[in-house]
């Protein structure tokens, strides 16, 4: 960067005028940074209190005016899965911060129905706070031009085909995920 002494011994610039420049020049970038208005999720997870995450996060920032991705992989995929209402629980297993209505000790979590239970107080919560159900995320995620992407490579692995899924789902390896991210201002691994 000049000096105040250099940028005044430019003859016919004052330093004004360099500053102008350099201010238009700052502006003009910013407007073609791709990057600025860009976000990529990964989405890795299946249960019902992980799937709101990298939906709302999606779907807030597609509302705002970003081109928004969501990669779905390993246990992410149930998300995108045409059974997600049957598999999306919540396990109260091994999960401290689980809101229990009574507190009880760990082992009684591992009893036989705890694990519906859990889940429907959990939607029940959300119902109670008007939370989107995840229907309505992934609607409103579609809608807003969100890329739901599922990853290929797990598919394979856990037997899934492109007919397991919900409509409008892209399919793609890590490569894909890669090139948005790549240009994303904003990356998240959930």
């Amino acid at each position: 960067m000049l000096g105040e002494q250099e940028l005044t011994s430019v003859p016919g610039l004052s330093e004004e005028a360099v500053r102008r420049i350099v201010q238009d020049e700052l502006e003009h970038a910013k407007g073609l940074d791709p990057a600025q208005k860009h976000a990529a999720f990964i989405a890795s997870k299946g249960t019902l209190d992980w799937a709101y995450p990298p939906l709302i996060l999606a779907t807030t920032a597609a509302a705002s005016g970003m081109e928004t991705s969501v990669f779905f992989t390993f246990y992410g995929l149930d998300i995108i899965h045409k059974d997600f209402e049957q598999k999306l629980k919540v396990s109260p297993v091994g999960n401290p911060a689980m809101p229990m209505p009574v507190p009880m000790p760990a082992f009684v979590t591992v009893l036989p129905g705890m694990g519906p239970l859990a889940t429907s107080m959990m939607k029940s919560k959300f119902r109670g706070k008007h939370v989107a159900e995840i229907r309505e995320l992934l609607e409103s995620a579609q809608d807003l031009g969100v890329r739901l992407v599922a990853c290929q490579m797990t598919m394979d692995v856990f037997g899934y085909t492109q007919d397991d899924f919900i409509d409008g789902v892209e399919f793609g390896g890590a490569a894909t995920f890669l090139a948005d991210a790549r240009q994303a201002h904003l990356t998240l691994f959930i």
